[in-house]
């Protein structure tokens, strides 16, 4: 009789052990962090700070700069995908990520990843990705040098906003305007955009770098789809060596904590809700 309870008792905690080792849902990082230092600076944060708060928050976290594993069969293993830096090139790639969006999968996808110039190293050569998926099309300009911006919430009740207080300072970023406008789209629930308080945005030196007015949105997402398109993802650097001759990063991305709670929020509703 105590050998028996001895044994049902050490499979009830093998099994409770079991249950409680399961992740919520498996997140898979893509990225390159050859093309801007500014972007490699993010990519080597985000490789840090997302395993501990896999960690902490009790999900898989993975990361590879082999664009080629955007296959069906690699991606059946995650219910999520991040784009870090860039975007796949390849229409294989390309076809194998808009099936998994079509499929229900999750996407959040930072800064440099919805970059688009027609005629550039990244050619606007993706209509659904930059038109039907995000919205934006091809990017129009950008704030310089890279800096924070107070950013309002446009809607408190969404998922990613959650907790969040109305208005909040960033993180420094370089922030970028796009050639559609968003609010326009049906299709686009802008999440948060840059506050009035935050202009003059941008500190030049060229006049265009720097924002006086206007409307920007910066953390959206696709009705259609179980995603977030994220502004942020550009640390600012010594490009001009002013303390040594390393390009030394000047500011991190995850050292808000603000900012990552809407970074987490998005996370943790793209891993675990069903889409809508």
């Amino acid at each position: 009789m105590h050998k028996f309870l001895l044994i049902s008792t050490i499979l009830l905690l093998t099994t409770f052990n079991l249950s409680a080792q399961k992740h919520k849902f498996n997140v898979i990082a893509f990225y390159t962090a050859k093309n801007d230092q500014a972007h490699i600076s993010f990519v080597h944060e985000a490789n840090k700070w997302f395993p501990e708060m896999a960690e902490k928050y009790n999900f898989s976290y993975d990361s590879t700069d082999n664009w080629d594993n955007l296959n069906a069969e690699f991606l059946s293993k995650y219910q999520v995908v991040l784009f870090l830096d860039t975007r796949p090139e390849k229409p294989e790639q390309r076809l194998a990520f808009q099936q998994y969006m079509e499929n229900g999968g999750g996407w959040m996808g930072f800064h440099f990843s919805a970059f688009a110039l027609a005629k550039s190293a990244f050619d606007q050569n993706w209509n659904w990705y930059h038109n039907t998926f995000l919205g934006s099309g091809e990017y129009g300009s950008n704030t310089w040098r890279p800096t924070s911006a107070i950013l309002k919430v446009e809607d408190g009740k969404h998922p990613v906003t959650k907790n969040l207080p109305k208005t909040f300072s960033t993180q420094p970023n370089e922030w970028y305007r796009w050639q559609n406008d968003l609010r326009k789209n049906p299709d686009i629930k802008i999440l948060l955009a840059i506050d009035s308080g935050s202009f003059p945005l941008g500190t030049g030196p060229k006049a265009h770098e720097i924002w006086h007015s206007g409307y920007y949105p910066v953390v959206w997402s696709n009705k259609n789809y179980k995603m977030v398109y994220v502004n942020m993802g550009h640390n600012d650097i010594d490009y001009e060596h002013k303390y040594d001759t390393t390009n030394k990063t000047l500011s991190y991305t995850f050292n808000n904590k603000i900012q990552n709670k809407m970074i987490l929020n998005s996370l943790m509703w793209l891993g675990n809700s069903k889409l809508k």
